[in-house]
């Protein structure tokens, strides 16, 4: 296995996640407690739930889990989806199995690290960064400068951690169009689809090749069920990545899975509870921002539920971060934690989450301790 360096935001909440009495940087939105969730399990939910026996599954996943996962999609069958343990095992494995030393990628700054330090592992990889003086607009014509005739997938993630940041629909679609013209497999991390307005169309609607990745972590707010998927219409690429999980989880749990399909067969209600607490909470992280202009630069998210603004304070973004949650229990992650060795990030900026139920105690807890500074 080739060596990997920390996981700088996991080695961040190693530290503070479970200590720092106001997590205000969470990635997910508010979880349901099971109790919730298996109220709104169908017939078929509560019966397979009442029944399980806990053996092992099968290695794509749960039959009826798969089709209720390709429901979710326009273009995609069961047979065309393939289930991980999480999204982070969809992402290793894809890297791992279908690159190879001679290869070449190209993947967004900034980003969720394992996107740019996995596939750095394998291959040869380029970076091209969102804009930030352009509301973190996609540059496809830098992606496209940034091509090789050994370019092999092109990595992305929207709605973008930790931006927010969603393409236009004519970015997206110019973006699938020259991968697909160029041979070039398209990655595509969608994990916080459904909690945007707008969504766009899923990569592997778009095109035959393009592997979408999504998770119940996120959007769906349930991260202990360590359930996600790549989506994926060529099914001898599903095939080789089916094989490599052999020697990883080889299965999921049984019963994540059930619950799983339940979320999914109720996603409508789960993910329009979720947007309706980003609604709730947005007007209260304006109100916060907009008491301190001399501090703060602060832009809705355009879709998911993080949001990264600008820290203008002398002290400086990490600083100002570290300070806060030894002082006040107040966890937010700053630029540091998204730095790239493939390009420049923006120093000045940290990532709040905008998806956790009532935080209103935690942005009184940071206005005191701003106002006693």
């Amino acid at each position: 296995m080739p060596t990997l360096p920390d996981f700088r935001l996991e080695t961040h909440f190693a530290r503070w996640e479970f200590t720092a009495r106001y997590h205000l940087t969470a990635s997910d939105a508010q979880t349901l407690t099971m109790s919730e969730l298996l109220a709104l399990a169908d017939e078929d939910g509560r019966e397979r739930w009442e029944s399980l026996a806990l053996g092992y599954t099968e290695t794509r996943g749960l039959p009826a889990l798969r089709e209720a996962i390709a429901a979710t999609y326009e273009q995609v069958q069961p047979d065309d989806v393939l289930c991980f343990a999480g999204a982070e095992e969809g992402i290793y494995l894809a890297m791992h199995t279908l690159l190879e030393p001679t290869d070449h990628l190209v993947v967004l700054t900034p980003n969720y690290q394992a996107a740019e330090t996995v596939p750095s592992s394998v291959a040869e990889v380029t970076g091209v960064a969102l804009r930030p003086e352009d509301g973190w607009a996609l540059d496809v014509d830098a992606i496209e400068r940034a091509l090789r005739p050994n370019t092999r997938m092109v990595s992305v993630n929207f709605p973008n951690n930790p931006t927010g940041a969603v393409p236009t629909p004519e970015a997206w679609q110019r973006l699938v169009d020259l991968c697909a013209a160029r041979g070039i497999t398209l990655f595509s991390d969608e994990v916080y689809r459904g909690l945007e307005s707008n969504p766009l169309p899923q990569a592997t609607d778009l095109s035959g090749t393009a592997l979408s990745l999504n998770v119940m972590s996120k959007a769906y707010g349930l991260p202990g069920l360590r359930i996600g998927w790549i989506a994926c219409r060529d099914r001898t690429v599903l095939d080789r990545l089916e094989r490599a999980k052999h020697y990883t989880t080889i299965c999921n749990s049984a019963p994540s899975e059930v619950l799983a399909l339940i979320a999914l067969r109720a996603r409508d209600q789960v993910l329009a509870r979720n947007r309706g607490i980003i609604a709730t909470n947005l007007p209260l992280f304006t109100e916060f921002f907009d008491r301190y202009p001399d501090l703060f630069e602060f832009t809705a998210p355009d879709g998911g539920c993080v949001s990264y603004p600008r820290y203008l304070g002398a002290d400086g973004v990490e600083a100002m971060c570290e300070a806060l949650v030894q002082q006040a229990g107040v966890l937010l992650l700053p630029a540091s934690i998204y730095s790239s060795t493939l390009t420049e990030t923006p120093t000045d900026r940290f990532r709040v989450g905008l998806g956790r139920q009532n935080p209103g105690p935690a942005l009184a807890a940071w206005a005191d301790w701003l106002d006693a500074r």
